[in-house]
């Protein structure tokens, strides 16, 4: 199966669905600010913006975290975890299977079962309870300017590439937004192999 790039932001539950529906996928992982790349883009997140959007959207996480057989309980601190730290602790973190490791664990963390993700220090404390090779290490470099600018960077990328929000799978040029869409993209990946 082709490989597939995968442009996710931990605050959409969304990505958090399509994630565990990923297993056996080879994926290249691609942090990015959904809400920067929204701006660049002239994107609004209408789930925010819209109450009777964000109320349908509630219902329709639950169905599918019933249709995926996966938890669904949203962190109860969400509003204040920084979510561009998590994007930069993960870009710490070089793509592959250590990363694959981090972004399951905070994930997870944020929509599947709640841990502390509130400081540097409770999330590289997470991301070494998940087996994180160099997590210990993390905690002083997540507010580094190193990795604002890799996250900036990112999201011009991102932008450049055509994605407006998270989740956002590319195989080959082909794009595939939401979790709603693995099928296609599986199809495609079939038909690229």
């Amino acid at each position: 199966m082709a490989a597939v790039e995968f442009h996710f932001d931990y605050r959409s539950p969304y990505s958090y669905l399509a994630m565990t529906q990923t297993g056996d996928i080879d994926l290249t992982l691609h942090p990015f600010d959904v809400i920067d790349v929204m701006k660049r883009v002239g994107n609004t997140p209408t789930t925010i913006t819209c109450k009777a959007k964000g109320a349908y959207a509630s219902v329709d996480l639950g169905r599918w975290a019933r249709r995926y057989g996966v938890p669904m309980s949203p962190n109860p601190k969400m509003r204040d975890i920084d979510g561009r730290l998590l994007l930069r602790a993960t870009l710490a973190i070089p793509d592959g299977p250590e990363r694959r490791k981090a972004a399951t664990a905070l994930f997870n963390a944020m929509w599947g079962e709640p841990a502390p993700l509130g400081s540097p220090a409770e999330i590289a404390a997470l991301l070494a309870a998940a087996g994180v090779a160099g997590a210990a290490g993390l905690a002083e470099m997540m507010d580094g300017a190193v990795l604002e600018a890799l996250l900036d960077a990112a999201n011009a990328t991102a932008a450049e590439r055509g994605v407006f929000g998270s989740p956002t799978f590319f195989v080959g040029t082909e794009m595939f937004f939401g979790n709603d869409r693995l099928d296609f993209m599986r199809d495609t990946m079939g038909a690229a192999a």
